[in-house]
């Protein structure tokens, strides 16, 4: 559903985006993580069809996006600094959306009505920062868009909200298998919503896994041995992190699942428990291993 092909994007002389190609698959749910500065808004920005790239092609549905009004039509964009237009309440809002976009349906936006539990002939400006918030979630969710592009969504809503905006998003991409990218510093929002997650750093894309798979991939697991059997099994797996508490090592560990439990069963541990890993900790880890500062990556 979006192709990003070799993307290259600089402002005057300082470069944001550096050979950057991806794909988000129709009915995914794409989770775009990275520092401040990585450059992802001016590249959701580009997916939105709001800027060019100096290089490179950006698709949506098998067309380039920039300035073709058809497709962008099929395309919403939510980003982190929410606009309305002034003295406009939320049903004003909603006939401007209505004019704008093919997609829009009114019963659907009588719908959302009753999730949300807002004035529509309040002035949105009047609204708090996470009723705004709301206030773009039920009108996007209205136009019910081929492509939904959320920049920091979730920031300003309340635990119940966020719950709710997420069953929603899930609901449409289950329904209409809408396709949805989303950039965030909270990995604990994407763990939970996301199927498939990439990072973004200096402009680069770092890594791009499957979630499942990601997680399949890294296993955190504690052990204790009698003998010196410790340094002969570190020698025999790819680990990324380890230390020490007590007799007890903990390690966080790379590579399939049953060769790394083979492995270390081989050599007759007193104490063997696999613990949980976070999305977190996956991402520190993995990419440490790799040489990355990831303490300014995540969040």
């Amino acid at each position: 559903m979006i192709k990003v092909r070799k993307i290259h994007k600089s402002f005057e002389k300082n470069k944001i985006l550096n050979d950057v190609s991806f794909t988000v698959d129709r009915g995914s749910i794409y989770g775009l993580l990275g520092s401040n500065g990585a450059g992802k808004t001016t590249l959701m920005r580009m997916i939105a069809g709001i800027i060019q790239a100096d290089n490179g092609q950006v698709l949506v549905r098998e067309e380039d996006v920039f300035e073709n009004i058809p497709i962008k039509k099929r395309m919403v964009f939510v980003p982190d600094a929410l606009y309305y237009l002034p003295q406009y309440t939320v049903r004003q809002m909603a006939n401007y959306y209505r004019d704008l976009y093919d997609g829009w349906d009114e019963e659907r936006y009588e719908e959302l009505k009753g999730s949300f539990h807002l004035d529509e002939n309040k002035k949105i400006s009047q609204f708090s920062k996470g009723m705004q918030r709301q206030v773009a979630f039920w009108l996007s969710l209205s136009i019910k868009p081929d492509v939904l592009i959320l920049d920091e969504p979730f920031d300003g809503l309340d635990a119940v909200m966020r719950k709710k905006v997420r069953s929603l998003i899930i609901q449409d991409v289950a329904d209409r298998e809408m396709t949805v990218l989303i950039s965030s510093h909270n990995l604990r929002e994407v763990e939970d919503i996301c199927d498939h997650v990439g990072i973004l750093h200096d402009g680069q894309i770092l890594l791009e896994r499957d979630l499942d798979e990601l997680k399949a991939d890294v296993h955190k697991v504690q052990v204790a041995f009698k003998d010196d059997s410790e340094e002969i099994l570190e020698s025999d797996l790819t680990i990324l992190h380890r230390e020490k508490r007590g007799s007890v090592l903990l390690m966080i560990v790379k590579g399939e699942e049953q060769k790394v439990i083979a492995e270390i069963q081989k050599y007759s541990p007193i104490v063997f428990d696999r613990l949980q890993l976070t999305l977190e900790e996956i991402f520190i880890y993995e990419m440490g291993g790799v040489g990355y500062a990831i303490d300014n990556i995540l969040v």
